[in-house]
């Protein structure tokens, strides 16, 4: 590195350097931050007070809102900081910390959206050995499995990131850590960085992306078979909320990495990152609230009970 100055902080840029436009973001971000604790907070509340919600889907949906509420939280409390700091500033470690929770946020996240995806085929495709197939035990080890992938994925890319230097320039054109930022500021070889980071991509969001494709596969073959209209209805009705949580999630990085050389700009790639780490967190409760009769009805007993306290 010869005479080199190494970087021991980063400059966050963010969305942008206009004083009033930030405080716009800052109360923008903050709302849906708030709303995203709450909405979270409230589904994994009414799971776990209502006993008709104790079943698989919903084990694995507040498990989902907890991967939420920590993904969200590992991002916007910094990014609000930001937004009124006049430095805007992280330390290299820091930022390499930050980094280190959204690999494993990110990957825990899909593989419990793809655990869903099972539990939905279970039940629909084969539901008299439901019961046999998603047993208390082997949800756990679904959920157990996706935050030990997620683990291994962040910690082998962290690993990796940590023998990285950087000698400047130290300005990330973002508003949070992610890896390839970084490894445009690294002054040393990133070709392993790049290839483990290439390789987890492929392999995490092609098998997760499969095993939910299969499953949703037989299960619309299975919808399709049913004879009448009222029973296909039924039958989609218990797994619509989790199809549209999937098609965010996935449509999302199918347009961040299929999009155009031509189109790829800064603030391209801040849109996709706000959508599925800012934004997915706060529509997925929403979405599982206004679709998912049985979650309207707790939420209703539960304000119910609350009415009647005061």
């Amino acid at each position: 590195m010869g005479n080199q100055t190494e970087v021991t902080e980063f400059i966050l840029l963010g969305l942008s350097n206009d004083p009033q436009m930030q405080i716009l973001l800052f109360l923008v971000f903050l709302v849906v931050y708030l709303i995203t604790l709450l909405a979270n907070m409230v589904i994994m509340l009414v799971i776990r007070t209502d006993p008709h919600l104790h079943t698989p889907m919903y084990f694995f949906l507040s498990h989902l809102s907890f991967v939420d509420i920590c993904y969200s939280s590992a991002i916007v409390p910094n990014m609000l900081m930001h937004f009124l700091a006049e430095h805007k500033t992280i330390s290299v470690n820091s930022c390499i910390a930050q980094m280190f929770f959204i690999f494993l946020l990110a990957a825990s996240e899909i593989f419990i959206v793809s655990a869903m995806a099972y539990d939905r085929y279970a039940a629909i495709c084969d539901p008299l050995r439901y019961l046999e197939r998603m047993s208390k035990g082997i949800c756990v080890q679904l959920v157990s499995g996706a935050w030990a992938i997620g683990f291994v994925d962040a910690l082998i890319n962290t690993v990796f990131a940590l023998k990285l230097h950087f000698c400047g320039p130290s300005q990330i054109n973002h508003f949070s850590c992610e890896l390839p930022s970084l490894l445009r500021l690294s002054c040393t070889e990133t070709l392993t960085n790049q290839v483990m980071l290439f390789t987890s991509v492929v392999i995490l969001g092609s098998s997760s992306f499969l095993l939910t494709l299969i499953s949703y596969i037989h299960i619309i073959s299975t919808i399709l078979r049913i004879h009448s209209a009222e029973g296909r209805r039924k039958a989609f009705s218990t797994c619509s909320s989790h199809l549209i949580v999937v098609g965010l999630l996935y449509l999302t990085a199918f347009f961040q990495y299929t999009k155009p050389n031509s189109v790829s700009s800064v603030v391209l790639d801040e849109m996709f990152s706000i959508q599925y780490s800012i934004l997915t967190p706060m529509l997925n409760p929403i979405i599982y609230s206004l679709k998912n009769n049985d979650v309207k009805t707790a939420i209703g007993k539960m304000l119910g009970k609350f009415n009647f306290l005061k």
